[in-house]
């Protein structure tokens, strides 16, 4: 579970600093300057308490998966966003129309219905290279 756990954290915040770094690109940074927090690596390490979701949800359609992931991944969101902001070490705050008290953007489920999607396809090759 330890080696799982450092898996998920890193490639959530691999992830998460390419998705940064294409998004800088759109107010004009060439360098494509990515950047995370390491809290979000213990964030993005939890994944593998998702696991057991995926193997209880993996025989319903993928759309119906892909709206679960996405449902989810708000509500992890916005928890840990709240817990952290409590400790004022929270190291997002979305602004606009479609943001909810900072913690969640609403235009973003279209990319946590992809994440959540590949987040089963990398659980099931972890299991299938047998890492524990």
């Amino acid at each position: 579970m330890l080696k799982r756990f450092i898996l998920y954290g890193f490639s959530g915040w691999g992830i998460e600093i390419i998705w940064t770094g294409l998004g800088s690109l759109l107010q004009g940074n060439y360098k494509l300057s990515g950047h995370s927090s390491i809290w979000m690596f213990f964030i993005y390490g939890c994944a593998v308490f998702l696991e057991g979701i995926h193997d209880r949800i993996a025989h319903l359609p993928w759309e119906i998966r892909g709206l679960i992931w996405v449902l989810l991944i708000y509500c992890i969101e916005y928890i840990s966003g709240f817990l952290m902001d409590l400790f004022g070490i929270c190291p997002w705050h979305y602004t606009g129309k479609f943001a909810m008290n900072g913690y969640i953007n609403f235009s973003f489920a279209p990319a946590w219905f992809v994440a959540g999607l590949l987040f089963e396809r990398f659980h099931k090759s972890l299991d299938e290279l047998g890492i524990a």
